[in-house]
């Protein structure tokens, strides 16, 4: 076969036969866009755009970049599992379809159209990873590679942005006579910042807008971008750039992927790469190429994938684990690190006066902070992006659990003066983010489990019978719904130690209370 015919060739579908395709809801806009049969395939009539995606990851990750590391691992039953050297390093054996994180979480950025970073060391394929995406919008070589934006000490906004006319300048009376000659790159629908950490920090500002609203500004005038993937690159995230990242723009960043080293047993790729003058981003295949609707498409059936109630719960009590700081304030609602990070405490010595409870197997006390309201919602839908890109119709915990690591991989610090990181095979995870997050996952799960949530949950009980609706509702009933409350905490009170999740049950039955209360005051006066 000739080469450049090899680096063409494609995964015959299915790509994942022991999938099932994701059902179909209904919705009124369905009797507008056609059957729904026909929207689950490609514009050209071919393949589901599910299987479209998943035919280009294969096709990366076989032809173009080089990372045989299978770190998403699946298992469909029993496995195998190998330990190696002193400290028994364990290979294991997945036994169902596994993927490389460092090429699936892109092309997952890509069907979500958030923002990635890819970080590592120089020449391990950031940057091509990053290009390919582009590509795969359908984009030319040379207008990617033009339209990626460098960073580099000396940029400026205008350099970022666009620069005003220079005739209008000089002649324009009022500021809307000045046209602004904007950049290509906002109107692109995958946008590349390589090595982000490099740009200054008031141009980081107008990068920050871009990012997070969507629109671009100079001299009053607006330029609306559409929505896009983003991609930006670092060679270190640990403040090795020439300008310190500001936080807003760390915090806008939805998904982590690092870049593992190359394997040396696969030079004979870069050989024939290099005999043949080969550039896997020259050759993509156009069956992989996703157009414009095709993208817009695939956003929405992601979208579409079910997050299950029991799921949702699970997510729950995980990301109720990191916020509560018992010491940190007087009234209940302010005890939380965001308190005492605003206070500027030393949060460790802060930690160190919470008694009573086991800092080895409290999960809450390993972090320097909690969870956002938009880390949570990143983690859904990457989750649903998972699940989408394997072909299933809802989201299973092992997707939730190998995707947290990636979205929370700078969401949640760690304080690595914890007990924690001194015990036994603890040690390791001051460096392995990824495997910590996952371990941290791994031991809320056990927790939940022990404390048998999915059948004993008294305030999922009274949180469902409040969403059932007030209308119809007595005021005698409402008071027997109050004192259940109340008993509840009555008994939640004695001797019982606070963690996090018990924290934000508690608030919660405070808010249920206060909405019963108010009820009854309305019912009374009605009456």
């Amino acid at each position: 076969m000739k080469p450049l015919k090899l680096f063409q060739q494609l995964s015959q579908p299915p790509t994942n036969p022991h999938t099932q395709p994701a059902p179909q809801k209904f919705d009124v806009a369905d009797l507008y866009e056609g059957p729904a049969s026909e929207r689950a395939f490609a514009d050209d009539g071919g393949l589901p755009l599910d299987e479209k995606l998943r035919q280009a990851y294969f096709w990366i990750v076989n032809h173009a970049i080089i990372s045989p590391h299978y770190d998403i691992e699946y298992h469909d039953g029993p496995s195998q599992s190998y330990t190696f050297g002193d400290t028994k390093a364990k290979l294991n054996l997945p036994s169902a379809q596994s993927y490389s994180s460092f090429v699936l979480m892109p092309l997952l950025n890509f069907a979500v159209r958030r923002r990635c970073l890819l970080i590592g060391g120089p020449g391990r394929g950031k940057t091509s990873s990053a290009v390919l995406m582009g590509v795969l919008a359908g984009y030319s070589i040379k207008d990617v590679r033009r339209a990626m934006q460098h960073g580099q000490p000396q940029m400026t906004i205008s350099d970022l942005l666009g620069n005003p006319l220079p005739a209008d300048l000089i002649n324009a009376q009022k500021m809307e006579d000045i046209t602004i000659s904007w950049r290509k790159w906002l109107s692109m629908r995958v946008r590349i910042i390589d090595e982000y950490n490099r740009i200054p920090t008031r141009t980081q500002s107008a990068l920050l807008t871009v990012m997070s609203d969507n629109y671009a500004e100079i001299l009053d005038h607006i330029y609306e971008c559409p929505e896009a993937a983003w991609y930006l690159t670092a060679n270190d995230d640990a403040g090795g750039g020439t300008y310190h990242v500001i936080e807003a723009l760390r915090d806008r960043i939805d998904i982590v992927v690092v870049a593992l080293h190359f394997n040396t047993r696969f030079l004979n790729n870069l050989l024939i790469r290099i005999e043949e003058g080969v550039r896997p981003e020259e050759v993509v295949p156009p069956q992989i190429v996703f157009t414009e609707a095709e993208s817009e498409r695939m956003y929405k059936e992601v979208m579409g994938i079910e997050f299950p109630p029991e799921l949702r719960r699970r997510l729950e009590f995980f990301a109720s684990q990191f916020e509560f700081c018992e010491p940190a304030a007087d009234q209940l609602e302010y005890k939380t690190k965001d308190t005492a990070k605003l206070a500027s405490i030393d949060l460790h010595a802060l930690f160190a006066q919470e008694t009573g409870k086991d800092r080895l197997k409290d999960i809450g006390s390993l972090t320097r902070n909690g969870l956002s309201v938009r880390s949570l919602m990143t983690v859904i839908t990457f989750a649903k992006a998972l699940a989408y890109f394997r072909g299933n119709g809802e989201v299973g915990i092992e997707d939730l659990r190998q995707i947290i690591p990636f979205v929370l991989h700078d969401k949640l610090t760690p304080d690595l003066e914890a007990p924690w990181f001194e015990a036994p095979g603890n040690a390791v995870f001051r460096i392995d983010r990824i495997g910590w997050i996952r371990r941290l996952f791994d031991l809320a799960c056990s927790e939940y489990d022990r404390l048998n949530l999915d059948k004993d949950d008294p305030v999922g009980e009274l949180d469902k019978q409040f969403n059932s609706g007030l209308e119809g509702v007595s005021a005698s009933e409402v008071r027997t719904r109050l004192a259940k409350i109340e008993r509840l905490l009555t008994e939640w009170s004695k001797g019982r130690k606070l963690y996090g999740h018990i924290f934000d049950d508690l608030l919660k039955l405070k808010y249920l209370h206060q909405r019963y209360t108010n009820y009854l005051m309305w019912l009374e006066w009605k009456a």
